[in-house]
């Protein structure tokens, strides 16, 4: 047998469609499309344009970003060298009293400690808010009777400070971490319900008319249509319920507890330790942004898996 009449199991599609025949006018060269239409994302100018421009933007948000940071300290210590005078609290709030403050209460393992006892708070707080917003934004969001009844209370239930309720808090729960968590439920139950209504409103009846067509239970329905379409608007409310909660969290903590981030910095007023107090709020403030900036993730990736 010759070499060119052997059979090459081994070739491939490709391979046979890149040889020409002897004659030269052989099979064009066939391209894979899912290779060609990688290439051309790849090298298109537009992505190419749009890919640089956010990156150009994300570094200038950064530098930026920075500078203002770099403004922010120098000003801050401009200030607290000028305007110290006889002031000790102002003396003790200078940058370069901060590490010495840092030292000490890492030393005492007390910030630590805090920080995980106020976020337990948060979490419960935040917990038993969902548990009583998602099912009332339901109710309220899936009759318009009801949107319109509950409308007037809710409106004025949500404008009332949630530190108002502190001392109905105390008086019914003791003092402890029972108040602090009934509290920072109360900062976060409406910005949940709110958004569970409006998403609820914004449901589309096609979908539930589809699902009850096709025999799905009144249970089935809340499951397979309802929640995820409502879910972006509870993740959002989350996320606004979140912010209002911290804030309301460090002073909830000034009432009958003896541990958190908000009795620390009474500990160290009273102390008269105000380098470490100033320590305190700077923990308080970072880890808020922190906070916020893992909402902001886990609502970006809810929103892209569904």
């Amino acid at each position: 047998m010759s070499p060119t009449s052997r059979s090459t199991p081994e070739s491939t599609g490709t391979d046979l469609a890149a040889a020409p025949s002897a004659g030269g006018t052989g099979p064009a060269p066939v391209r894979d499309s899912r290779a060609g239409a990688h290439s051309d994302r790849a090298t298109s100018p537009s992505t190419s344009r749009r890919r640089a421009g956010g990156g150009a933007g994300r570094g200038a948000a950064v530098a930026w970003g920075t500078f203002g940071v770099l403004v922010t300290v120098a000003a801050w210590w401009a200030f607290t060298h000028a305007a110290a005078g006889g002031s000790t609290m102002i003396a003790a709030f200078r940058p370069e009293q901060l590490p010495g403050a840092v030292g000490s209460l890492l030393e005492r393992g007390v910030v630590v400690q805090d920080a995980v006892t106020s976020l337990w708070r948060l979490l419960g707080g935040l917990l038993l808010a969902t548990a009583i917003g998602v099912p009332l934004g339901l109710v309220i969001g899936s009759w318009q009777r009801v949107r319109w009844a509950s409308a007037p209370v809710v409106q004025f239930l949500r404008m009332v400070s949630p530190l108002s309720w502190a001392p109905v808090a105390v008086a019914l729960f003791g003092v402890g971490s029972a108040p602090v968590v009934f509290l920072v439920a109360a900062a976060a139950v409406w910005p949940i319900t709110l958004n569970t209504a409006a998403g609820v409103a914004a449901l589309d009846p096609a979908h539930l008319r589809v699902a009850r067509t096709l025999g799905a239970s009144p249970f089935e329905r809340l499951l397979t249509v309802v929640f995820p379409s409502i879910r972006p608007y509870v993740m959002t409310g989350v996320r606004l319920a979140l912010g209002i909660s911290w804030v309301v969290l460090v002073p909830a903590e000034m009432l009958g507890v003896s541990t958190g981030l908000g009795y620390e910095i009474l500990n160290a007023r009273d102390r008269l330790a105000y380098d470490e107090m100033l320590v305190v709020i700077l923990v308080i403030g970072l880890l808020g942004i922190a906070l916020d900036a893992l909402a902001q993730w886990l609502l970006r990736e809810r929103v892209v898996r569904t």
